[in-house]
């Protein structure tokens, strides 16, 4: 069966015990984990990946203490601002994925504006999920569905998704050490190799990511079938 590598999406979990490791504020384990994402874009675009998904926010994340939501609502705009013009050089196109009607307006502007400023690109596709879960997703595809008296179908479904035209996800990697889903593209992961890493995210380097692409070149993909 195939074992081509389109599709990388990532759970990067653990930046707040990176911070409490290093007796920081949890705040700043997120700043230096927004770091790393562009750090592993790059690296992906260079092995020729052509989508990479981070779950960035989950919509159960609002349950976080206020002071670190609010700090969570505003990083997207500090990391867009910072790599912006690395977007271009680096032909990267970026879309966010996940329910937008809770975001400020300031952030849905700026999400706007970076889609459509990397919409040409022609490099990795980079979907940042933010305010993001899976079971609201595939509801809100049933949905649509139904109120425009479509069959439903796996098709159809897929249509409907906020990954809409994006490959099924060929490995999904989770860092941290811990063994969980977390309401996380559960459609799009139905036949992904999964790859699990103690390694927090904010360490989560090139490196990291090639012993994952290694562990994945070793899987048999079969998808139900047989070799």
């Amino acid at each position: 069966m195939g074992k081509e590598l389109k599709h990388i999406a990532i759970i990067m979990d653990g930046n707040g015990r990176w911070a409490k490791k290093r007796a920081l504020p949890r705040n700043m384990g997120h700043r230096k984990g927004a770091e790393q994402i562009w750090k592993i874009v790059k690296h992906a675009n260079s092995k020729q990946i052509e989508y990479l998904t981070v779950y960035a926010f989950s919509t159960e994340n609002w349950q976080r203490p206020k002071e670190e939501v609010d700090y969570l609502m505003n990083l997207p705009i500090e990391f867009f601002n910072r790599y912006e013009k690395e977007f271009a050089s680096e032909n990267v196109c970026v879309k966010i994925i996940g329910n937008r009607e809770p975001l400020s307006q300031v952030l849905i502007d700026k999400i706007h504006e970076i889609e459509t400023k990397t919409a040409s690109n022609q490099g990795i596709q980079l979907n940042i999920a933010f305010n993001y879960g899976a079971k609201e997703e595939i509801i809100t595809a049933l949905k649509k569905i139904v109120t425009n008296n479509q069959p439903i179908t796996v098709e159809q479904v897929e249509e409907n998704l906020y990954t809409k035209g994006i490959p099924p996800v060929d490995l999904l990697i989770r860092t941290s050490g811990e063994y969980r889903i977390s309401n996380f593209l559960l459609w799009q992961i139905a036949y992904s190799e999964l790859y699990f890493t103690d390694v927090y995210w904010p360490d989560f380097d090139e490196k990291e990511l090639d012993k994952a692409l290694v562990e994945y070149a070793k899987r048999e993909r079969r998808f139900g079938g047989l070799s």
